[in-house]
């Protein structure tokens, strides 16, 4: 049986902090989706607003937890002398039955190239399979987002094919993308 909570919870694992989304993050998300490469790799929309970023936090995070669609966490960076926003991550496309959610994320540009989403990955993995009681997870990426792909892997995630012509883009483009996937039997915890 798969554990949903009533809450989104905090998880700590060495200098990342996975937390529920609040008014003052609005501001960081809007500027973070500035960044082309989000919109470009993620269904985050191009020429995003502020007013999807209000939205986002005031809407679509506490609808997707209370309808058991998506549960959706703000990553910080503990580096340095305060925490920062560094990104967003989720558990959505939940399939209770069979056990299965997908996992999907972004990252702030400063925070690239630094395993903030490696361990971000590492830590929501380790909740969905230790607490929440998944018995797989996928995730689903750009097949041209190589940085992505090696985190994903780093992690523990096999790749398992491709899915051709899979997403449409804003622009009218459908893209392929390569499928990973994580069984619980196969991880290893945090470490």
């Amino acid at each position: 049986m798969i554990w949903w909570p009533s809450e989104v919870p905090t998880l700590t694992y060495g200098y990342i902090t996975l937390r529920p989304s609040r008014e003052s993050d609005i501001e960081s998300i809007f500027q973070a989706c500035q960044d082309p490469l989000i919109s470009h790799y993620t269904t985050v929309p191009p020429h995003y607003t502020i007013e999807h970023a209000q939205s986002f936090v005031r809407e679509m995070d506490p609808e997707g937890l209370r309808n058991k669609r998506e549960i959706r966490f703000i990553i910080e960076s503990n580096h340095g002398a305060s925490s920062a926003f560094a990104g967003v991550i989720s558990f959505h496309s939940p399939n209770f039955h069979n056990k299965v959610t997908e996992i999907g994320y972004w990252i702030a540009k400063e925070h690239r190239a630094k395993s903030v989403a490696t361990n971000a990955v590492k830590v929501l993995t380790n909740f969905g399979f230790e607490t929440m009681g998944w018995n797989r997870i996928e995730a689903m990426i750009d097949h041209d987002n190589e940085a992505s792909k090696k985190v994903i892997t780093r992690v523990g995630y096999e790749h398992e094919g491709l899915l051709r012509e899979r997403v449409l883009r804003a622009d009218g483009t459908l893209i392929d993308m390569d499928a990973y996937a994580l069984l619980q039997k196969n991880w290893t915890g945090l470490n």
